[in-house]
């Protein structure tokens, strides 16, 4: 079945107001100019989210938090609900980060109540799941992955308002990659997780996005792979011409 790919950035903790404004432009700048086969996606932080979005009008260019707490609102400091995200303008937030799962100790019934609470808001979830490189070495990535989709994963979640991404924790910002090979056992391994859970017809649909250092020069091996639909990319999101040429390798 084809699945359109998504290229989507992960900004994590980077950027002031000029530098992300400066960033933000420069991309939909280079957007403008070609007829890109793949969806965008740009997460920043919370403090740039109205100044990207201004940068956006005008493309496809979807915009999308890095996180959001399960409640409406209430005393929780420091936090930000799926409700105020959708009332910036995003369309998505990522969940479940493995720097929210190991940080702030989220666990899968923490990432799956907060994927619960988006989907009552609108918004559209990238519930990301990985392995450690202890666990690696143990044989356990599949397990773990699959355990993952299942606490994770809400019931209510469909093609439409969910996507997953796979990201090995040790190739995080590392420079080290899995092989072509490993990564598409491992997304056939997280598809047939999904069926499980949601349905074949679901699973079949359903975007499997791959993160890890993910940069022009592996992108079109990656995304060649017949499971894998897209990237979660962090450090090559900061570079204009690298997260460009990443997509363009999603159009192929």
């Amino acid at each position: 079945m084809l699945r359109k790919k998504l290229i989507a950035g992960n900004w994590k903790m980077n950027c002031l107001s000029k530098e992300g404004t400066d960033l933000a432009k420069a991309i939909a700048a280079k957007v403008k100019q070609e007829n890109y086969n793949c969806d965008f996606l740009i997460c920043p932080p919370f403090t740039l989210l109205s100044l990207v979005k201004k940068c956006l009008r005008g493309t496809k260019i979807a915009l999308g938090g890095q996180d959001a707490h399960f409640a409406v609102k209430g005393a929780h400091t420091g936090d930000i609900s799926p409700l105020m995200l959708a009332d910036l303008g995003c369309s998505y937030t990522i969940l479940g980060h493995s720097e929210r799962r190991t940080d702030h100790h989220e666990t899968n019934k923490i990432v799956c109540q907060k994927a619960i609470a988006a989907h009552a808001a609108g918004l559209k979830t990238v519930i990301c799941i990985g392995e450690t490189e202890a666990q690696r070495d143990e044989g356990k990535t599949i397990k773990i992955c699959q355990d993952q989709i299942s606490g994770s994963v809400p019931e209510d979640s469909t093609a439409k308002n969910t996507v997953i991404a796979y990201e090995p924790i040790w190739a995080i910002g590392t420079g080290k990659t899995p092989t072509a090979a490993d990564v598409q056992e491992v997304h056939a391994a997280i598809r047939q997780a999904l069926v499980k859970k949601l349905g074949k017809a679901t699973a079949a649909r359903m975007r499997i996005l791959y993160g890890g250092s993910v940069k022009p020069g592996n992108a079109a091996e990656l995304l060649s792979l017949p499971d894998v639909d897209g990237a979660l990319i962090g450090g090559a999101s900061l570079k204009v011409d690298d997260f460009i040429a990443i997509a363009k390798n999603a159009t192929k």
